[in-house]
């Protein structure tokens, strides 16, 4: 059995007065965690509740040849087990999980993603991935989920902003790479590249004085990424993604100015309309078939947000939050949001990932089904450079695009997400107030 007994058997007393490896862990838990845990206990069995308790995991993943950390924390008990991949401050939870015989399953429906594994004593071996692809996992029982990494004094240095120059095939000439310190761990780092279509989400580790560089990674629900980061005589940094065997340069941005180096693409200019005068048009079924058109009458004379995107993609889970704050904020005034997914051939067979998507995020609006990614131009052709996963089109009173967004800077960006949630909310605020003259049909 993978849980023992703690010392109280109710709800309430397991929470506040749980024994110490429980009790000391819960202020590590994201308030929404905390939440969930609490509705996990009051929902099972007197008798399972006497078993609850919380472990620690920690190992890697071997990802493309590479070993990649992975810190995984279950709670609950053998019929009922939560778990909870951690990466610095942040988690992402299962949608589900049993532990039967030894044999551990973990559900992570909103990304079609399953642990599946036996734990054999102080060791858990298993896979993680979707149907198609699997990478192999191997943890041991751990007293915490996180190790302080090595590091100097020296790394403070590199805190602040820096801009990967490239040739992108979506058109953009750089990257943002941002370094600062965790909120978590005093020595932690916190790493993030902002690109056009989004964000990396945060990467976190440490310096390494044996080889002088920087390792940061996650892995989670969405998936894995590692990272290295090696500062240069010349005052660049080296960036490899470890993954994919990809490597740039990162310069400040005054020195990429000095030499004549073009900043990141706005957000606002990636993406545009081939006929500004012509109303933005669509026509697609939600999951129940029920085709839903931008000429229904619950559009006619409304701002709407016409979101693309997908579930599959991680960027389009950091936006779904603000497309909901926003609709439930601002419906009663006017706005309409649609989102327009775009989904693997197995999945519009049946939309089980869309499914988890929706009920992940308590989505009150459309939710209508465009077709495969590779679709999206031919399904959406009112779209210029419509090459960015999520992608917001602004649209105002009058049915026409008055802006549009590119990709979605996540709350692993700080400053850069805060700026976009205020941005967006300013401008629904502006199209909501323009009684433009709309025709009638």
């Amino acid at each position: 059995m993978l849980f023992g007994p703690v010392e109280n058997t109710t709800a309430i007393n397991i929470i506040t007065k749980a024994s110490s490896p429980l009790r000391t862990t819960l202020p590590r838990i994201k308030s929404t965690a905390t939440h969930g845990l609490a509705l996990l206990l009051l929902s099972l069995p007197l008798a399972a509740q006497a078993k609850i308790r919380t472990e620690f995991w920690t190992g890697t993943a071997t990802v493309r040849g590479q070993s990649v950390p992975v810190r995984l924390q279950l709670t609950g008990a053998d019929n009922a087990v939560r778990g909870e991949f951690h990466d610095g401050p942040e988690s992402s939870a299962s949608s589900s999980g049993s532990l039967q015989n030894d044999h551990l399953v973990l559900n992570f429906d909103y990304y079609a993603r399953k642990l599946d594994a036996k734990i054999n004593g102080d060791t858990l071996e298993g896979t993680f991935g979707t149907i198609k692809t699997t990478y192999p996992i191997s943890l041991h029982r751990s007293a915490s989920i996180s190790t302080p990494p090595i590091q100097n004094a020296e790394i403070a240095k590199l805190y602040g902003d820096w801009e990967i120059a490239l040739d992108s095939p979506k058109g953009e000439s750089a990257w943002t790479l941002r370094i600062g310190s965790s909120s978590s761990l005093q020595n932690e780092l916190k790493v993030v590249i902002l690109r056009i279509d989004g964000d990396t989400g945060g990467l976190y580790g440490g310096y390494n004085a044996a080889t002088q560089q920087v390792l940061v990674s996650h892995f989670n629900a969405s998936g894995s990424a590692l990272y290295s980061i090696k500062p240069q005589a010349d005052g660049t940094l080296l960036v490899s993604n470890l993954l994919r065997d990809q490597h740039w340069t990162a310069r400040r941005p005054a020195e990429a100015r000095k030499e004549n180096l073009a900043p990141p693409t706005a957000t606002n200019q990636q993406t545009t309309v081939n006929d500004p005068s012509q109303p933005f048009a669509f026509s697609f079924p939600d999951l129940t078939g029920k085709t839903v058109s931008s000429t229904d009458s619950q559009f006619k004379g409304k701002v709407i947000i016409v979101a693309i995107g997908g579930s599959w993609c991680p960027n389009c889970h950091d936006e779904a939050p603000l497309l909901v704050e926003l609709y439930n904020r601002f419906h009663s005034h006017g706005l309409e949001v649609v989102n327009i997914s775009f989904e693997e051939e197995d999945q519009l067979k049946d939309p089980e990932r869309l499914r988890a998507f929706i009920k992940r995020y308590y989505i009150p609006y459309n939710v209508l089904v465009g077709g495969t990614p590779e679709q999206l131009n031919e399904k959406i052709p009112q779209g210029k450079n419509l090459n960015c996963w999520p992608t917001s089109f602004f649209i105002g009173r009058d049915g026409l695009v008055k802006e549009t967004h590119a990709g979605f800077a996540g709350p692993a960006t700080g400053k850069s997400y805060e700026e976009l949630r205020q941005e967006t909310t300013d401008l629904i605020e502006k199209l909501l107030k323009e009684h433009a003259q709309i025709a009638s049909n």
